[in-house]
């Protein structure tokens, strides 16, 4: 990742106005995920990373269900592609090791798949459509 951009472990409730910024811009308006579907009632109970900028501005997010679930991975347009996303999933998957997670698994965009498949991720399930995107069921076994 690039030195200008900061990662930061996080809580919901210590950066809830930051998270909630990126969520929204990035699925609700970006890609029309209903309020109701992105907001389930679960961020309270997650592990979050935040990524800021130089200046500290908010650009990428994602977390962890304490049942190893990752989701909500999240990077502000301007910012993909330059490592901020891979930057996020290893400091999740870091994080579920230090939990003494056995697996991790998640519900992929399918225009994601190939992103977490570089990522060690495999398919695990047909595809489905959530919040009227189609998706694909992917794990990964932290431990051999």
């Amino acid at each position: 990742m690039n030195p200008e951009y900061h990662l930061i472990h996080t809580s919901w409730k210590d950066n809830e106005p930051a998270l909630s910024d990126i969520r929204r811009r990035v699925f609700t308006e970006e890609q029309n995920v209903p309020e109701e579907l992105e907001w389930d009632g679960l961020d309270d109970s997650c592990h979050h990373i935040l990524v800021t900028d130089a200046g500290n501005r908010p650009i990428g997010t994602g977390r962890i269900k304490p049942d190893g679930h990752l989701g909500r991975m999240a990077v502000l347009s301007g910012y993909r592609n330059q490592g901020v996303g891979s930057a996020i999933l290893r400091a999740l998957l870091d994080y579920a090791g230090q939990q003494h997670s056995n697996r991790v698994y998640l519900h992929a965009q399918v225009s994601a798949i190939p992103f977490y498949l570089k990522h060690g991720f495999v398919i695990t399930g047909e595809q489905f459509t959530e919040a009227g995107i189609p998706h694909r069921s992917m794990a990964m076994n932290l431990t051999d």
